[in-house]
């Protein structure tokens, strides 16, 4: 397990250090063989190409209609979860349920709901008192016993001092409500650090651990510790559903805990195409959820102060922290680890910036950051490598199977159906252009791509369904133009969707001054 916190092939010698960095230049020499392979061959045989898009697209389609499928019933069971008392529900579990009656849960050896504390983590560096404050009421609003809930506000040194001074403002307003209010400092400028939420998160852990749970005597088995974007807004029940969850569930030690993003906080002021992108995520995210062997920690979500401590809490070097603390504790328990989909929502905010331009510019980066996840596929197959004799082969196998294909249909899918698609038209010459499957090619894909467009339909019809309550100041027209937005999608699953991704990969593959440092998307309402 010395190689648990490696973050780059910079960081390690001799044969380790080639076979990581060949591992870093794999997902994007991949996903760029891929797009000229078909290029190339659309030059020199574009009848394979041909029939090879049109295989595609009926893969595309089919993976449209199982997509949707679990689109549907993840939205059933968010708005069911939704519904639920889940503080009735953790008042019922002095009755074993029934999903412990077979497993190994908290409650059947008489842990009560009222006993979890649950710490509270938001990394802030320059984000705006408004924001912070309305992330921190939330969780003040929560029936859950406040008394319970121990809050910590981590402030970046190298944000400056306004949010420093926010954060003070806030604790004096909210102090006497938690069990302890923490405001912790993360120095800037610390050597082997990247500057990232990782290491402010970190930094944050470490102080707590110091001086409240050791010196207090808190039994550190029943911290669920909670870490959020600062602009995560519970809620109402969700310590309670995330309770009832750690008690019932078997092995609650060896999981994550994972709610759905849904980015309703700023969703009827921002920009139309930012919407899309964020709702896409949310629809992806919602997926995973019933998809749970393909499920990984993503952005906000809890997890035990166990898990947090064998490992010893996060890498300070990563830029996929939110991902990258689940890998590590896959390795580190050997494959015995696991995200328990929550199936409720938390409200966070959709980019947006004081213009068009830059809320673009600045999605397109958000976009990127989140498909510099790649780096996570290099540290899984060389841990696999390194430790294939005591890791079970099937599951770490499984596991970077679906990463690979993640990632590599995230940076070619889009650019093959709208790019690709085309080329064996223009240049396959007259020796293609003569042929019958030249002109029924483009009738294919557009049949079969019509026959997709369900997929656009029912997005745009369960986007408008999750809305919340609209303001006063906005009309019908509002509500009409929230549907009609979708009609977008085609693009921005090429422009904020495939080409960040590839983009990402292929700094990775490049590395050196090319990879990617930590982006803080801009928080504006």
């Amino acid at each position: 397990m010395d190689y648990l916190k490696i973050g780059q092939a910079s960081e390690l010698e001799g044969k380790d250090r080639k076979l990581y960095r060949a591992l870093e230049i794999l997902p994007g020499f991949l996903s760029w063989t891929t797009l000229l392979t078909l290029l190339i061959l659309s030059y020199y045989q574009p009848v394979w190409v041909a029939y090879f898009i049109i295989a595609f697209d009926v893969y595309w389609l089919l993976l449209v209609v199982f997509l949707g499928i679990h689109l549907i019933v993840s939205y059933r069971r968010l708005k069911r979860n939704q519904r639920l008392d889940w503080q009735a529900k953790c008042n019922s579990l002095n009755k074993v349920p029934e999903q412990c009656k077979a497993g190994e849960c908290l409650s059947i050896r008489g842990y009560k709901w009222q006993d979890i504390i649950h710490l509270m983590i938001f990394p802030v560096i320059n984000e705006s008192y408004e924001v912070i404050r309305a992330s921190v009421k939330a969780v003040s609003d929560s029936p859950y016993p406040r008394e319970n809930i121990i809050m910590v506000i981590s402030v970046e040194e190298r944000g400056g001092s306004q949010a420093w001074e926010d954060a003070k403002k806030i604790k004096q307003e909210f102090k006497d409500i938690f069990h302890t209010f923490f405001i912790t400092r993360h120095p800037d400028g610390i050597i082997g650090e990247l500057k990232g939420k990782g290491a402010n998160q970190a930094w944050a852990a470490k102080e707590i651990k110091r001086a409240l749970i050791d010196p207090s005597g808190i039994d550190p088995l029943k911290i669920l510790v909670s870490v959020f974007d600062i602009d995560t807004v519970i809620a109402p029940q969700y310590f309670h559903c995330l309770t009832y969850n750690f008690l019932t569930v078997p092995n609650p030690y060896r999981s994550s805990y994972q709610p759905v993003p849904v980015y309703h906080n700023n969703i009827w002021q921002a920009p139309f195409f930012a919407r899309v992108a964020a709702a896409s995520n949310t629809f992806w995210q919602m997926m995973q959820q019933i998809r749970q062997e393909k499920l990984a920690t993503y952005s906000s979500h809890s997890m035990t102060w166990k898990a947090l401590s064998d490992i010893g809490f996060w890498s300070k070097t990563m830029v996929s922290e939110d991902s990258r603390i689940f890998w590590h504790c896959f390795c580190y328990y050997r494959g015995d680890y696991r995200v328990v989909p929550l199936n409720y929502p938390v409200s966070m905010d959709v980019c947006m910036d004081e213009t068009t331009w830059e809320t673009a510019k600045n999605l397109y980066k958000q976009q990127r950051r989140w498909g510099w996840g790649a780096e996570n596929l290099p540290y899984l197959i060389f841990m696999f490598f390194k430790n294939r004799s005591v890791y079970p082969k099937s599951r770490f196998i499984s596991r970077i199977l679906v990463q690979l294909y993640g990632f590599h249909s995230w940076a070619t899918n889009a650019l093959i159906i709208a790019v690709i698609g085309w080329m064996p038209m223009l240049l396959g010459g007259d020796r293609f252009n003569a042929t019958v499957l030249s002109a029924n090619l483009p009738v294919v894909t557009r049949t079969l791509m019509m026959a997709a467009m369900s997929g656009l339909i029912l997005s745009a019809i369960l986007s408008t369904l999750l809305l919340p309550k609209k303001p006063k100041k906005y009309g019908l027209t509002k509500y009409i133009a929230m549907f009609l937005q979708w009609l977008i999608l085609p693009f921005t699953i090429i422009i904020f969707g495939s080409v960040p991704g590839l983009e990402a990969q292929s700094r990775l593959m490049f590395g050196g001054k090319w990879r990617l440092g930590f982006f803080v998307t801009p928080k504006k309402r």
